[in-house]
């Protein structure tokens, strides 16, 4: 069996491991595969050390091809322009290559075609698992969930029944905007939001709007400001557009995302309507560049950073064999520092 080679030295196979170590090659073969327990602690250990010594790396790549297996976990994000969707892959990567796995990511530009383009194109490359951030629902995904492929959907659920997922509490996220403004003597308040709505956009919404009900906000004292379009920066911006006069402004709104409120924000400036002296804004998400660039943004905090060690926990149980879990993530107010 041959492995990978040292630059300028040549192939370091198991042989010259079995050698070193002064055990047979079967011995070496079976702790390189991960197969210690016939194994004392005293062959491990002089086993390990003829690995570091030798500078021996089992090709991986050949046993993926052989075993049908690899260490390779491919993600599939809607759009890595959100800052939110770049912090949950970069803390995705992390928590997998701790676990000794590699991530291929992939920008789906929150089109189901190219989705199913990536997800078909995975399949050549024996990825082991597969993380979905704000999926959406398309053919080929409702094959890879039937096929019972080791998917975790993380800020979306999966559109083709229950699997595993990683996300807030959108009902309690809306629910705590409402009350945010609520007890800030805001009682006719408005919610902005893209008119193609995913399920993130339907729970926060609602979540928005049931708690205001309950607090005896009558249904039609709430506004409802939609637009059309992918990016939420342009969907806030021409959806604030419905404001029209300044004095049209509600005192306060719930963006459903901190990047619709910033487009608001913008529209806002140009109206000579001050945020958040004249509008309060609440979003959802806190961006970490709110504190920088965002002062005056109320945000619903959600720790993004945090998703990785989740995802990968839900991953290797499926692998396990466990049933889909679900990790709902906590959140917070993080009051503007403007007022």
């Amino acid at each position: 069996m041959t492995d990978e080679s040292r630059p300028g030295i040549g192939p370091v196979s198991l042989a010259t491991v079995a050698a070193k170590a002064g055990v047979s090659i079967a011995t070496v073969s079976r702790i390189v595969n991960g197969e210690t327990r016939r194994a004392s602690p005293e062959t491990l250990e002089r086993v390990r050390q003829a690995i570091k010594t030798v500078g021996y790396h089992p090709n991986q790549l050949g046993r993926a091809l052989r075993n049908r297996e690899s260490r390779l976990v491919a993600m599939l994000a809607a759009n890595l322009d959100n800052p939110v969707m770049a912090t949950i892959a970069a803390s995705t990567e992390a928590a997998l290559r701790e676990a000794g796995y590699t991530m291929i990511l992939c920008d789906t530009h929150d089109r189901p075609d190219l989705q199913d383009d990536y997800l078909n194109a995975m399949r050549s490359q024996v990825v082991q698992g597969y993380v979905m951030v704000a999926s959406q629902p398309s053919p080929g995904l409702r094959d890879f969930v039937d096929r019972g492929a080791p998917m975790v959907f993380v800020s979306r659920r999966s559109p083709f029944g229950e699997c595993a997922f990683v996300g807030p509490d959108n009902l309690a996220a809306g629910a705590a905007a409402a009350d945010y403004l609520l007890d800030r003597g805001i009682d006719a308040p408005a919610v902005v939001f893209p008119s193609r709505g995913s399920s993130t956009t339907r729970e926060r919404v609602k979540g928005f709007c049931d708690r205001a009900t309950a607090r005896g906000v009558p249904a039609g004292q709430v506004r409802h400001v939609e637009a059309p379009g992918i990016s939420h920066l342009e969907i806030g911006y021409a959806a604030a557009a419905h404001f029209a006069a300044p004095q049209a402004w509600p005192r306060g709104a719930m963006c459903i995302s901190d990047q619709v409120a910033y487009g608001v924000h913008r529209l806002a400036r140009e109206s000579g309507v001050r945020v958040p002296h004249d509008c309060e804004l609440v979003g959802i998400d806190g961006n970490p560049i709110n504190a920088w660039l965002a002062p005056w943004l109320t945000s619903v905090e959600i720790p993004h950073r945090d998703f990785g060690p989740r995802v990968v926990d839900l991953l290797i149980g499926l692998w396990g064999g466990q049933p889909p879990r679900e990790h709902l993530m906590p959140h917070r107010m993080a009051a503007a520092l403007e007022s």
